[in-house]
């Protein structure tokens, strides 16, 4: 393709276009892409020469497009400026349109200016005419403003003599008349009016004073209550142009009901010697009802229903209560009494039936609404206040019928006896009912206050138990010292010993329903521990009888007669004489101590080496002589009223049998039976034993001996006494021990 060609298909720029210059180089691309596309085009479609035949079917279609172009072109740029044309036209009519109206606003300026001139003239010439006005609207209230003053006392009269409406009514046409006056004169307040406002205030003083003694108007002069409220009822409805603070009467009028109702019975402060509580609040249990149906009955029908008198009166005489019990709580403490009281009225009586829960307070009080009295901390002071005070109560009532009970231990006369002639005092009945009194009154206060009381009463039965125990053991020293002998010493300790079975047989009377079982384990085991102290006090004075007889025991002459043992039982009989009056089952614990006391005592005798038998003669006596030694002591304790199957007698019949034994190689069968009854005899038990018998050898003691530690070892049954462990036995000699025993 030759160079005139390539001219020819490069397209023709429009006439009037030129080339964008190096300043647009987003022009200077796009128009070569342009190039560079219809290059493409034309080099695509003229690739082959016998295309270019139709080459000037080419140039003539894109003639026609390049035509079409130019014409649309102008019809477009046509269009524009034929609107450019009538904007511009538009443009003008506006301007002129502005000129004219600048014109006429500089004409309405000057004019303006000329008529604020006009007007500084005319201001003196107003104020003429404004007086004017002033003086033709005083000319006119003239006579009625002459009258301001006379009507100002009138009303003072009508507020004093309580006739309220009518003062009301007057003060209105003053305030009205004022309203008159004041809008013409310019808010100008004229010296006539200067009383209104300290006459309204006495009148609303005096709607106050009505309505702080509704109360007592509502049954002596309910006129002159229900003109007070109707004076606040308007006077709150009532709007004016004046410019006064709001009086807020109908405020004020419940607020002196409120503060009326508190005055009447909690105004003074609560000064009460101590005890004195609870007859004030009787008083207020009779006042406060009759309070309430006053309210409702007679009050309530002088007021509108939207002042809820009822339920005004209810909570107003709540919260007056509620803060004089507070301040009574911030004051000196209350006793124990008092406190009690006052728990007992607001937990019980002021929610009652005769009170604040009666049916006949209808539901408009919505007493439900209310807040406890007493907070719960409030609550927790009062029970803590009682509790300690009626503790150091307790325990000064515990000691002195304590003290009371000690004295009579050292008078001539021995213990009194109930009709069945058993030992009998008032003081187990007394402590109980003390405790027990407290216990049940304070169920009507509240479960938590029982719970505390009851603890507390534990407690203190716990303390006066040890107290009474230390108190016999003082009794008994000062007896056995002789510092203070006492004429009937036994009898006083078997008279306690029925005291102590009282108290064990009704102690349960402190425990009030729902109390844990387990609450009254301390004081049954302080009972328990206070018994064996009788028990053994009584038997050490048993023992102090018996000691020296047994002195003579085992002996030639026990051998050869009953003598001795004729004098324990009697001795034994003459002592115990006086278990009659103790009641069961103590006197059974105390007979069968008794019995195994004697029976120690009879052990310890034997144990202490005193007789060896000389032969086989003897032995047998010995053994006889146990035999019916057994035997006496179990009559003695049967007449006695023991039962045969506690008796620790028969011990005596098991140690017949080791001395009756002909063949000492045996011996060893019979050790071990006897460690089966009585598993706690030991060896030295046993070689003592051993030595009465008389005739044992080294060789046959020692295989005696053995036999108690060979087989299993018995155990010792729920139901064993101890018997040899309690008796003492002289330390054998080293000859006559095992190896391996205890004094080897």
């Amino acid at each position: 393709m030759d160079s005139a060609t390539k001219d020819e298909m490069q397209p023709s720029l429009l006439p009037g276009s030129s080339c964008p210059g190096p300043e647009w180089p987003e022009q200077e691309r796009a128009e070569q892409l342009a190039r560079g596309a219809a290059l493409k085009w034309a080099s695509g479609i003229f690739y082959r020469p016998e295309q270019l035949a139709r080459l000037g079917q080419y140039r003539s279609r894109e003639v026609q497009r390049t035509c079409s172009l130019e014409a649309r072109i102008k019809s477009v740029v046509q269009s524009y400026l034929e609107g450019v044309k009538t904007g511009v036209w538009q443009l003008a009519q506006a301007f002129e349109a502005v000129q004219g109206t600048r014109e006429a606003l500089d004409q309405a300026h000057g004019l303006l200016q000329g008529m604020a001139e006009a007007t500084e003239t005319l201001k003196p010439l107003r104020e003429q005419v404004a007086q004017h006005k002033q003086l033709q609207v005083l000319s006119q209230l003239l006579p009625r403003l002459r009258a301001v003053p006379a009507a100002v006392a009138h009303t003072r009269t009508l507020i004093g003599a309580q006739r309220l409406l009518e003062a009301y009514v007057c003060l209105r046409e003053l305030e009205q008349l004022q309203e008159e006056t004041w809008a013409p004169l310019g808010g100008l307040e004229l010296p006539v009016f200067e009383g209104l406002g300290p006459l309204a205030e006495a009148l609303g003083q005096a709607v106050e004073a009505a309505a702080g003694v509704a109360g007592r108007l509502a049954r002596e002069d309910p006129a002159l209550l229900v003109a007070a409220v109707r004076v606040a009822e308007v006077d709150a409805r009532h709007t004016t142009s004046l410019e006064l603070p709001p009086r807020d009467w109908r405020r004020r009028c419940l607020q002196a009901l409120q503060e009326g109702l508190e005055r009447t019975h909690f105004g003074t402060p609560l000064l009460l010697e101590p005890g004195a509580l609870a007859g004030w609040l009787e008083a207020l249990r009779v006042a406060l009802p009759a309070e309430l149906a006053t309210a409702e009955a007679l009050v309530a029908p002088c007021c509108p229903p939207h002042y809820k008198v009822v339920r005004l009166w209810a909570h107003t005489l709540h919260s007056g209560l509620r803060r004089c019990l507070q301040q009574l709580l911030e004051g000196p403490k209350l006793g124990a009494a008092d406190a009690f009281a006052l728990l007992h009225w607001t937990l019980h009586v002021y929610l009652g039936p005769e009170m604040m829960g009666s049916l006949e307070l209808g539901p408009e009080a919505d007493v439900s609404q209310l807040e406890p009295l007493l907070t719960p901390e409030n609550i927790e002071q009062l029970e803590a206040m009682f509790v300690t005070q009626i503790q150091v109560n307790v325990a000064q009532w515990l000691q002195k019928a304590l003290d009371g009970e000690v004295a009579e231990w050292n008078r001539e006369q021995e213990p009194g006896t109930d009709s069945s002639g058993f030992y009998h005092s008032p003081l187990p009945a007394i402590v109980l009912q003390i405790l027990e009194e407290n216990i049940r009154v304070t169920s009507l206060v509240s479960e938590s206050l029982q719970r505390r009381v009851h603890g507390m009463a534990l407690s203190e039965l716990g303390t006066f138990l040890r107290s009474f125990s230390d108190a016999l053991i003082r009794f008994s020293r000062d007896h056995i010292r002789g510092e203070a002998m006492a004429p009937h010493y036994v009898p006083y300790l078997l008279a306690t010993l029925n005291y102590q079975s009282a108290l064990s047989s009704s102690v349960s009377v402190l425990q009030p329903d729902g109390a844990a079982s387990g609450d009254l384990a301390p004081v049954e085991a302080g009972l328990d521990e206070l018994q064996r102290r009788i028990c053994r006090l009584v038997l050490e004075a048993l023992l102090a009888e018996l000691q020296p007889l047994f002195e003579a025991l085992p002996s030639r002459r026990w051998l050869s007669s009953p003598e001795l043992l004729d004098d324990v039982c009697e001795r034994t009989v003459r002592f115990c004489q006086d278990f009659r009056r103790v009641r069961n089952p103590a006197v059974q614990l105390l007979l069968a101590e008794a019995e195994r006391t004697v029976v120690l005592q009879y052990l310890r005798a034997l144990m202490q080496g005193r007789l060896v038998c000389r032969g086989a003669d003897e032995r047998i006596q010995a053994a006889q002589r146990l035999q019916n030694d057994a035997a006496q002591l179990r009559e003695l304790f049967l007449g006695l009223g023991l039962e045969e199957s506690v008796q620790c007698a028969p011990v005596l019949l098991s140690l017949r049998d080791l001395l009756n034994l002909r063949d000492p190689m045996l011996l060893g069968l019979e050790v071990a039976g006897l460690r089966q009854k009585f598993p706690d005899v030991s060896e030295d038990h046993v070689s003592a034993l051993l030595d009465l018998r008389g005739d044992v050898s080294r060789e046959q003691r020692l295989a005696a001996l053995s036999s108690l530690q060979a087989g299993p070892q018995p155990s010792l049954s729920a139901g064993h006494r101890a018997l040899f462990s309690l008796v003492p036995v002289p330390t054998p000699a080293l000859s006559s021990c095992l190896p391996s025993g205890p004094c080897a």
